[in-house]
């Protein structure tokens, strides 16, 4: 029992690579969290002193409210402790930080590639550790990637990287 208490105690825990932009933005909502748990804890001591407790909606909501503040905030706070910001190197090929041009067919496609915590396929930004994402990581202008997606084979010709 020893043995495994120390081991855990003694292994390092991986990087997470972010972009700048990524890792601001992260830190705000952890700031942010962290100026509204006082109004939460003074909601949760207000609905304490209404009385009972098993049926008062008003203090199952404030506890509901501070444990969810809490438990972001301990998830952002371990998220942050990881962070590895990411500067992308003009090297010619794709990592953390580079926006891709990619064609395939007649249709082109646009993504930034960021870690795997700030990705958002809706806003153009996919993870290096997305199927496409590693599909393309490390690859250069010209080259043709094949990859798996839920729909089956895709290839895509990587035709700009900035």
């Amino acid at each position: 029992m020893v043995k495994i208490a120390k081991f855990l105690l003694n292994r390092k825990e991986p990087r997470i690579p972010f972009t700048q932009a990524g890792y601001d933005k992260l830190a705000e909502e952890k700031k942010s969290l962290e100026a509204k748990r006082p109004e939460a804890v003074e909601h949760l001591k207000k609905a304490r002193e209404m009385g009972d407790l098993s049926e008062n909606g008003y203090y199952k909501a404030s506890r509901q409210q501070l444990n969810f503040i809490d438990g972001r905030l301990k998830r952002l706070t371990k998220i942050l402790k990881r962070a590895e910001i990411v500067t992308s190197v003009a090297n010619g090929t794709v990592q953390i930080g580079s926006t891709v041009k990619l064609q395939s067919g007649n249709q082109k496609y646009e993504y930034t590639i960021v870690g795997g915590y700030e990705s958002n396929p809706d806003q153009k930004s996919i993870s290096h550790i997305s199927p496409l994402g590693s599909a393309i990581f490390g690859k250069r202008k010209n080259d043709v990637v094949k990859f798996q997606a839920p729909s089956g084979i895709k290839i895509f010709t990587i035709t700009e990287i900035s």
